[in-house]
């Protein structure tokens, strides 16, 4: 048996994932939609890619997130530097506004593979790179290895990405006490049930080897991650690929899984380095004030 005190913080995180999985639909539309809210300095269809910078980034959001919340750091700092940056919602439930990335994984590498055509479209770019946040970091590869991504897409940099699952720093593993659940997950948010360690859609993603040819692979994660872990079954293998620790280029890197996609400059300068390799600079701590 499990002592309870050691029981109490696993039940209440799942006790939390079924409230949010039945969220009423009154108060859900009482909301406005990510996508109806304005971003400054992106998702201009209008940008034509520069010679520096000749393919446009698509920012691809993490679980719970939306195309303007996970990137009020992020897409600011790139379209500075040049970029044209874009980003979309994906895996929305009926009734559910703001907090996206929940259907299955599959379905969102649909809607990600029709949104790289519409921006590819209105740029007139070969190639685009796409920069992603936790599941937005590992379902784009769903895209590039069974929707034809791989010939439109450059680069992929995941930024404490799901690349092979998550225990939930121990979490999922609880799930057999809890009968039910696992199928609450199932049924009401696919896209966290294809995150767990083991998934039918992980199995399916990673067998054959995690990459492509013909596409470069950044994973940039934190030892602080308290939602994919452990954290290295963030990191690839395979040619092309990059794998980085924050902590192994500053130290003083305390960023946890929301920080490093929603703040930390030191993550942000490496994935201008991955974006632009031939330009790239040292990251220290120093970068935070790049």
């Amino acid at each position: 048996m499990l002592p309870w005190s050691r029981l109490l913080r696993p039940l209440t995180a799942l006790l939390l994932t079924a409230a949010v999985a039945l969220l009423p639909a009154v108060t859900a539309t009482a909301a406005p939609a990510a996508d109806a809210r304005p971003s400054s300095g992106w998702n201009d269809f209008t940008c034509e890619p520069s010679a520096a910078h000749p393919r446009p980034v698509v920012l691809v959001h993490g679980t719970f997130g939306n195309s303007v919340d996970n990137w009020l750091g992020l897409a600011p700092y790139l379209t500075n530097r040049g970029y044209c940056v874009f980003s979309l919602d994906y895996g929305q439930l009926p009734g559910v506004p703001l907090f996206h990335g929940l259907g299955p994984v599959e379905k969102s590498a649909e809607q990600l593979a029709a949104y790289v055509d519409k921006v590819l479209t209105a740029t007139g770019a070969a190639e685009t790179d796409l920069v992603g946040h936790s599941q937005g970091g590992m379902m784009p590869r769903y895209y590039l290895r069974f929707l034809g991504g791989a010939d439109k897409v450059n680069a992929l940099v995941g930024i404490a990405p799901s690349n092979h699952g998550t225990t939930l720093s121990g979490l999922t593993r609880l799930l057999p006490y809890f009968p039910g659940v696992e199928d609450l997950l199932n049924e009401h948010t696919p896209a966290l049930a294809d995150q767990v360690v083991g998934s039918d859609v992980l199995t399916e993603l990673n067998a054959g080897g995690d990459t492509v040819p013909g596409v470069r692979y950044t994973v940039l994660a934190t030892k602080y991650d308290e939602v994919v872990t452990p954290y290295r079954s963030q990191f690839l293998d395979g040619p092309g690929v990059r794998n980085v620790l924050l902590q192994d280029l500053c130290p003083l890197d305390l960023s946890e899984h929301l920080a490093i996609g929603l703040f930390d400059r030191i993550a942000f300068h490496e994935v201008t380095n991955a974006l632009d390799p031939a330009h790239a600079t040292p990251t220290t701590c120093a970068s935070v004030f790049g």
